[in-house]
């Protein structure tokens, strides 16, 4: 039996697409976590974020001929699992794109004793608009010209909830005292 480990994720596709469930079974375990945490950072609850991912594996699977390998397969299963998540909100009639910012429910630390920052608890801070569009532009690789299409919004609503996100975080992760710096262009961290 061949170690799957030394793979590309690639060659594990086109396995997989030739029915390799063991290939397909390496590439949920190396990207199983990161779709996971993309769907956290956009506003799923622990569980939910565990079957939006199943779900989002077994459509990966069903549709495996049509990954190319034009771009990487994390990527291409981080859009079709942003893309379930979006349809659940929509389904269940719970995306409110214009809701206000919801404060924390208790004081929040954003940084561990190491040092680490807490992106999960600095993202709970934006609002929903904001969340999602960031979310999909860097947890998704998503343009904005496809988060657009992905939310039914204009593309100048996208641009700004991504500016603001970004501008909320970059104060929010910001180190003590480091939160503006005023050499900084506004919007530098945009993502076209």
């Amino acid at each position: 039996m061949q170690s799957l480990s030394g793979l590309h994720d690639v060659e594990l596709a086109a396995r997989a697409a030739a029915g390799g469930r063991r290939e397909f079974g390496e590439l949920v375990r190396r990207h199983g976590s990161a779709v996971r945490g993309l769907l956290r950072r956009m506003g799923s609850d622990l569980s939910t974020a565990d079957d939006i991912a199943q779900d989002a594996f077994l459509v990966a699977f069903e549709r495996m001929a049509e990954f190319r390998g034009e771009g990487t397969f994390a990527a291409w299963v981080r859009r079709i699992a942003a893309r379930l998540y979006l349809k659940r909100r929509q389904r269940d009639a719970r995306l409110l794109l214009e809701a206000e910012p919801r404060e924390p429910e208790q004081a929040v630390s954003y940084a561990d004793a190491a040092g680490r920052i807490d992106l999960d608890a600095a993202m709970a801070c934006l609002s929903e608009a904001e969340r999602l569009s960031v979310s999909l532009c860097y947890g998704a690789g998503l343009s904005h010209t496809e988060v657009s299409e992905t939310l039914n919004i204009p593309l100048g609503t996208v641009k700004s909830h991504v500016k603001r996100g970004l501008d909320k975080l970059r104060v929010r992760l910001a180190p003590d005292g480091a939160g503006s710096n005023p050499n900084q262009q506004p919007g530098s961290l945009a993502h076209g």
